[in-house]
């Protein structure tokens, strides 16, 4: 039985199943609590946190439609629907690791896997609402963001009689208001003074957060390697890691850590926008397209759940298809493209899409050599004179002039981005750096992809080597994975070579990087291992 005092508490009871939810009452009832509201779905409970407070929720994650478990936590954090004093435990039958990985980073107060039997329900539950009262003044300091106050509260409470049972909570919470409050070099010395004492994980993770703000990114880094190693810091390891590189602008190292966080733990959208990000400033295809798929799976009923994220991955998809000459990929990204554009008007039968599509489509056909049609598209738009509204709406239009070789009106789009991100400064820096990188590129590179590419081969077809060198080179800048325009890059770079032409080895290594990082097929592997016996016989 609960004490008297806590088993007056308000409890909402989340569950799709009749009679999980009526035994669930039941048990609760049986070990002392009378105030119970049960929801069938998402909606409803969302619904009844708008009209009240609720002191604990127990929410089961497969809730049968739309929304689970899982979509439901992170909108009723998001939209401050529950309390920091309110106690929420997820309930699954469900325990595959990257599920769980993906719900104890939404950080719910606990999580009791199926079947479990009475007496642990009701120690756990009534060990998480003695807590939560004894620490409610903190957490409604906190809810407010009032971190200075919290933080004196915590400091009166690590002192008081009778309240050393919840001193390493107390330490947590401590270490957290610091960092909100940027007191970085203060949260420092605290998280090794904790760390002295008892080696806590989440000491660990404070103490890391506090090498990075204090820039102090060698120690960050020696910590988090040795934590990358163990399973219970693995995730978070490789999302600092990722964090840590993007700082450090090492774009390509950053992607690898944050795949590997994101492989681990897929529904955090936050982690996958990044990861995206920095896949495009690398030039990687593939993993800016799959990562949005991903983003889609899982944002699906979820409050991201919007047109953008359908328009962002029919856009991932033209752009991963004009930069691959495999015929059954194009096929395949094109029909899965116009599949994702017609899912959109689907779910958003109303939105207010209709110049995205056409722009969409625009590029769809010139992907298909449709350049009239594509034309066609582009010219119907509406000139606009106001301020921009979507950053991704205004690239992928100047992109699409840009394919078509409207290059000025392209050109009037990129500044038109430019003057709006120094107005509006974005807080990713990352999709900042990539924006900046698109405009450089766009205002050096006239070509797309195909007629750089199909520049290059006819220039050396007509023995104007030195011409071919420089076209590809410009493919390859922005097709740096692609191992056919490397192959015809190194080719080109011998026979100029053969007219007394000099050349960078760095643009040679990356051209062997790049292949020898590839699937080749057979004719591919012996034409390579040609040019590498021709490129030492020439010294190159």
């Amino acid at each position: 039985m609960v004490s008297k005092t806590l088993f007056q508490s308000k409890v909402l009871i989340v569950d799709d199943q009749p009679l999980a939810q009526s035994y669930m009452k039941q048990s609760l009832e049986s070990i002392g609590f009378r105030e119970l509201t049960c929801a069938e779905h998402a909606h409803s409970a969302i619904r009844l946190c708008e009209k009240q407070k609720f002191d604990l929720i127990l929410c089961s994650f497969n809730l049968g439609r739309d929304k689970d478990g899982y979509h439901l936590y992170e909108e009723l954090k998001k939209k401050r629907l529950v309390r920091q004093s309110t106690g929420f435990i997820f309930i699954s039958a469900e325990t595959d690791a990257s599920l769980v990985r993906s719900v104890v980073e939404l950080q719910p107060d606990d999580f009791l896997a199926k079947p479990f039997v009475l007496r642990e329900l009701s120690v756990r539950i009534e060990r998480l609402l003695k807590r939560k009262r004894a620490l409610a003044k903190i957490y409604d300091f906190i809810d407010v963001e009032n971190y200075s106050k919290a933080l004196k509260y915590i400091e009166s409470n690590l002192s008081a009689d009778g309240m050393a049972h919840y001193s390493p909570i107390l330490l947590r919470l401590k270490g957290e208001l610091l960092i909100k409050l940027k007191r970085f070099a203060e949260a420092k010395e605290f998280f090794k003074s904790v760390l002295n004492l008892q080696k806590f994980t989440w000491a660990k993770v404070g103490l890391v957060e506090s090498f990075i703000a204090n820039h102090e990114f060698k120690m960050a880094k020696s910590l988090l390697e040795a934590m990358v190693e163990k399973p219970e810091t693995k995730l978070v390891s490789y999302d600092l890691l990722g964090k840590l590189e993007l700082q450090l602008k090492n774009y390509h190292q950053a992607q690898e850590y944050l795949a590997s966080a994101s492989e681990m733990s897929p529904r955090n959208i936050e982690r996958q926008t990044s990861l995206l990000n920095v896949a495009r400033i690398n030039h990687d295809y593939e993993q800016h397209y799959d990562t949005n798929r991903s983003i889609l799976k899982y944002a699906k009923h979820s409050i991201h759940d919007c047109p953008d994220i359908y328009l962002n991955v029919a856009r991932a998809g033209v752009d991963y298809a004009l930069t691959t000459e495999q015929s059954d990929l194009i096929n395949r990204l094109t029909r899965q493209t116009n599949d994702y554009l017609s899912e959109l008007k689907q779910q958003f039968p109303d939105a207010d899409t209709q110049e995205q599509l056409d722009i969409v489509r625009a590029r769809l056909h010139y992907l298909k050599d449709e350049r009239e049609k594509a034309v066609a598209l582009i010219n119907q738009l509406v000139e606009e004179d106001g301020p921009i509204r979507s950053l991704e709406d205004t690239l992928d239009k100047a992109k699409a002039l840009h394919e078509l070789g409207f290059h000025q009106r392209s050109s009037v789009l990129f500044e038109k981005i430019a003057e709006h991100c120094a107005k509006y400064p974005s807080k990713d820096e990352t999709f900042m750096a990539y924006l900046d990188q698109e405009k450089q590129e766009r205002n050096d590179i006239k070509y797309g992809p195909r007629e750089l590419n199909n520049n290059a081969v006819q220039q050396y077809q007509k023995g104007k080597y030195q011409q071919a060198v420089d076209t590809f080179t410009q493919a390859f800048r922005i097709m740096p994975r692609n191992q056919s325009i490397a192959l015809n890059l190194l080719q080109c770079i011998l026979n100029a070579s053969h007219n007394g032409q000099s050349f960078n080895s760095e643009l040679i290594n990356k051209c062997k990087k790049t292949i020898e990082a590839s699937r080749l097929d057979n004719d591919q592997r012996i034409r390579y291992d040609k040019i590498k016996e021709q490129l030492q016989q020439s010294g190159l």
